[in-house]
């Protein structure tokens, strides 16, 4: 009943409107066409927003709306033109003919216009959209004003995309807000500051210098604050506590004044969260409380601190402070400080089938941990500019983590017929120390405005990594009939530090307009030494080196890439070449065997883009790339890895760098008029000397592990979405469907013999919204997962299967200061073994109330209300087929408190009209 009555009130709500279609085309007084001109229609009676679009090349528009208004005010706005206004009585299609825009030139002296901004307006690489005109709950943040704008997705994550481009950064009034973390902001940022919201492509601070062309698949959102609400604070606390024993603490604080702005946030909570997703339903519920693919595993990320990562439940408590300032010297810094603590503790259950090319075997284990640690990052960016042409920027970062772990694993091999092979405890007490520092210094002349520049660049790193582990290991082994034992108590001190530096020379000449020759130079190198001494347990004490487990091993890599290229960047076409050579040279030396491996490769460096620009929002793209990539220390020390018992590891010094190639394809289209967008895309990797693992099964079922290199490795990623969006007055219906693809031909290893495995995946998918503002919003979706797995030297062991998931997301907004919210996830995996359960269901649900003036809100939320979520996957490799179970938050109920103040100072902003545009003569 409940599915009826909301079937019935979609349609009812769309079908007591009118739609209409307004067409025409924009001109000049010289008849030359206007593109990009905003067209809109907004209602008399309020002046809300209606519909809007934008002209075309050759300057015709076509406005498609529905209202149940008679008449309309019909508006055209364009830079350096006065704006346009007409009443329109409404009729299914309407012909407005040639519309002749009047330059607003310097005659205009005597004229007042009294206007207001277009909702949106298109300047020549950026896409600005006025803030007052989309409408919001009052106590709205940036994300809810972001869901509103068209063409602008943002998912159950918080990531956003505009036409299909995903948004890597979000600034605001041209600065970073709170480091490099884009969610910060879209939470936190109320929308009552917000005067625009401006897209463009996303530029390195080199190429905002230099103008050099931005990334045009990848979008960069500045947020320009309302003048008057850019002197003061604003502040958000939230407090609360829950059954087991869970609990939720944070609070963020801004203060801006000008070009100065200081934030400090905190948080703790025992909840998987990372304390500062304030989302307005759910606030801290934990990793993916409103996810699509529900796995609450207990890992999360906040500005580059990670926490949890290895699942389970974390007790986290975190602490920042970010600085930016601006001086009309030319100087500019931006600063911050990160600390987390993190307390995980973590539970996982394998079941893993082990396929060899005649037989097979299986292992269970299990694996406990405790890991504390502390993680502190810091971060210093300062530019000069010495004049206008001239430009220094230092930028150092130092990242620091220390902590202890305690681990507990049990592991038993069983055989063919499930008798007991061997098995084995392993306990290890380990202290941890990861130090990191980095600096970039980045030197730009500009010579001229025509966009002739050299660069020079200098990148440092120095990682210092130090592990003392006290392992102890009881295995059991079946030999001959005959049960043995094997014991080892050691102490393993391990260091492994590691330096590179990278010198970078670029030179840009002009040679016609849009066309440039650019010439590049780059050097890269580093080295790596690894330290691992293992001690015995003799007499009390850990004083007898074993050197057959001991290993000093040091790695030196060189790349030298000198490369020339023709690029041009025109409005329609962008070409972007660089071919020069990539040559690698890669040298070992084990100081413990006296042995030393010096070798160099040449490969052919190549990095090339073709975008064509069909339209302003219509595109496509072909790229092709080469690199090489090193092998790790790891992969490479010729010394052997104990401490897994039943799995044992060497490297080879002898490995070569792996040679990738790279094709990639994409086409994208988003309609103004019909609110809808394709995005597609086609994706090819070609990898020469790919490292892979090569392992062998001995009679007792241990495995002894070494690295090769392998040819003919293939991955193919394709696929597609379509967007469309109704909007009607207060109502809004949304849906988006996707279609995904993959190919994945892998070369490896099954004991010892080398087989080649291909892998088919098609993943559809669809997403639907309808909402009526002040009233509910309503996110069903769907998706599936569809693997077909084949290896050419045991076809017994061929696979497919489907994976569903099913998510349903509603909240409410009546009563008035009342919000509703249920966040339901289904999942089922359709290959699981019998002892591990194949479905999951999460259902969130959360009531909250808003008082003393909307700045206060009491909310009571229940997490898993069933008592029914499951992190249960599994997982294919390439000899092995496994089934994992993991420890994760289980059932809780909460009550907590939020209190937001703000506070700006300066004149209060004049009330905006929607509408109300006049010209008059004074």
């Amino acid at each position: 009943m409940k599915f009826r009555f909301l079937l019935i009130l979609f349609v009812t709500s769309f079908s007591y409107s009118q739609e209409f279609t307004i067409t025409g085309k924009i001109i000049n007084e010289d008849n030359t066409p206007l593109e990009s001109a905003t067209v809109y229609a907004e209602k008399l009676v309020d002046s809300s927003l209606v519909t809007y679009t934008i002209s075309e090349k050759d300057g015709h528009f076509e406005l498609r709306g529905n209202t149940d208004a008679e008449s309309i005010n019909f508006l055209i706005s364009y830079a350096g033109y006065v704006p346009q206004k007409q009443r329109v009585v409404l009729k299914p299609n309407i012909d407005l003919g040639n519309i002749r825009m009047q330059v607003m030139d310097n005659t205009l002296g005597e004229i007042e216009v009294v206007a207001d901004r277009a909702p949106i307006t298109i300047k020549k690489d950026t896409l600005e959209f006025n803030a007052n005109s989309f409408n919001t709950r009052q106590d709205a943040n940036l994300e809810d004003l972001m869901k509103k704008l068209p063409g602008v997705e943002v998912d159950s994550q918080g990531n956003i995309t505009v036409n299909g481009k995903p948004v890597s950064r979000i600034l605001v009034n041209g600065k970073e807000f709170f480091g490099d973390d884009p969610k910060i902001a879209t939470k936190n940022l109320p929308k009552e500051i917000i005067e625009k919201v401006q897209v463009t492509d996303t530029k390195t601070k080199s190429e905002e210098f230099t103008g050099k062309a931005g990334n045009p698949d990848d979008k960069t959102i500045n947020i320009e604050l309302k003048e008057d609400k850019n002197k003061g604070y604003f502040a958000r606390v939230t407090a609360g506590g829950g059954t087991d024993d869970r609990y939720e603490l944070s609070g963020i604080g801004n203060y801006f004044k000008d070009d100065l702005r200081l934030s400090v946030l905190a948080s703790s909570n025992n909840i998987n969260s990372s304390g500062f997703s304030f989302d307005e339903v759910f606030d801290m519920m934990g990793r993916n409380a409103r996810s699509i693919n529900i796995n609450s595993n207990g890992s999360f990320g906040l500005n580059g601190l990670n926490f949890g990562n290895s699942g389970g439940i974390t007790k986290a408590e975190t602490a920042g402070l970010n600085f930016t300032n601006e001086w009309k010297n030319g100087m500019e810094l931006n600063a911050d400080y990160f600390f987390g603590r993190n307390d995980t503790d973590t539970r996982t259950v394998i079941e893993r089938e082990n396929i060899l090319p005649d037989s097979r075997y299986f292992t269970n284990s299990t694996n406990t941990s405790n890991l504390q640690n502390d993680s502190h990052r810091a971060s210093f960016r300062y530019e000069v500019e010495f004049d206008t042409l001239t430009r220094l920027s230092i930028s150092p970062r130092l990242n620091g983590n220390f902590g202890n772990s305690n681990r507990f694993r049990f592991q038993e091999t069983l055989d063919e017929n499930m008798q007991l092979q061997n098995s084995t405890e392993t306990t290890e007490d380990e202290d941890l120390r990861n130090i990191n520092f980095s600096n970039n210094m980045d030197f730009i002349k500009r010579f001229g405005s025509r966009g002739s520049y050299l660069q020079l660049e200098l990148r440092h790193s120095l990682t210092d990594r130090e592990n003392n582990n006290y392992y102890f290991s009881e295995s059991f082994f079946q030999r001959n009939g005959e049960d043995q034992v094997q014991v080892q108590d050691q102490y393993i001190d391990e260091d492994e530090n590691s330096t590179s530096f990278e010198v970078g020379a670029s030179k840009r000449s002009v040679l016609a307009e849009d066309l440039f020759l650019d010439v590049n130079y780059k050097f890269e190198t580093s080295k790596s030494r690894n330290t691992r001494n293992v001690y015995d347990a003799m007499n009390g004490g850990y004083t007898n080196l074993n050197e057959l487990l001991s290993n000093d091993f040091e790695v030196h890599s060189y790349v030298h890439t000198p490369n020339a290229g023709i690029n041009y960047e025109g409005e329609t076409w962008r070409i972007d070449t660089e071919l020069g050579l990539l040559s690698t040279t890669l040298k070992t030396d084990n100081f413990i065997n006296n042995i030393s491996f010096d070798n160099t490769y040449n490969n052919v460096y190549v990095d090339a883009n073709v975008r064509y620009s069909v339209e302003r929002s219509k595109s496509l793209r072909f790229g092709y790339s080469t690199n090489a990539n090193v092998p790790s220390v790891r992969q490479l020390q010729p010394v052997e890895d104990r401490t897994n018992p039943l799995n044992i590891v060497v490297g080879n010094p002898e490995l070569r760098p792996a040679f990738n190639q790279r094709f990639n394809f994409n086409y994208r289209n988003f309609d103004f008029a019909s609110r809808s967008g394709i995005f597609s895309y086609f994706n090819v990797n070609f990898r020469d000397n790919q490292v892979v693992a090569v392992s062998r099964i001995d009679e007792d079922f241990i495995r002894r592990t070494t690295y090769t290199n392998v040819d003919g490795v293939i991955n193919v990623n394709l696929g597609a979405n379509y967007s469309k969006n109704y909007k009607k007055d207060a109502k809004e219906f949304r849906y988006r469907v996707g279609l995904g693809g993959g190919y994945d031909r892998n070369v490896g290893f099954i004991n010892g013999a080398k087989y080649v495995s291909d892998q088919f995946s098609f993943s559809p998918s669809v997403q639907l919204t309808y909402a009526i503002d002040e009233l509910f919003e309503i996110n069903p979706s769907y998706s599936l997962s569809y693997n077909d797995i084949s290896y050419d030297i045991n076809p017994d062991r061929d696979q497919s299967y489907t994976n569903h998931n099913i998510g349903l997301a509603t909240t409410s907004y009546w009563p008035k200061n009342v919000v509703f919210g249920n966040d339901i996830s289904y999942n089922y995996f359709g290959n699981v073994s019998p002892g591990f359960d194949n479905t999951s269901l999460l259902w969130n649900v959360s009531l909250g109330y808003q008082f003393l003036k909307d700045n206060a809100t009491v909310k009571v939320k229940v997490y898993d209300l069933l008592d029914q979520n499951v992190d249960t996957r599994r997982l294919v490799g390439d000899d092995y087929i496994q089934d994992v179970n993991n420890l994760i938050l289980t059932r809780y109920a909460m009550l907590s408190f939020t209190y937001k103040l703000s506070s700006f100072g300066g004149s209060s902003a004049p009330p905006q009209r929607r509408g109300g545009m006049r010209v008059r003569r004074m």
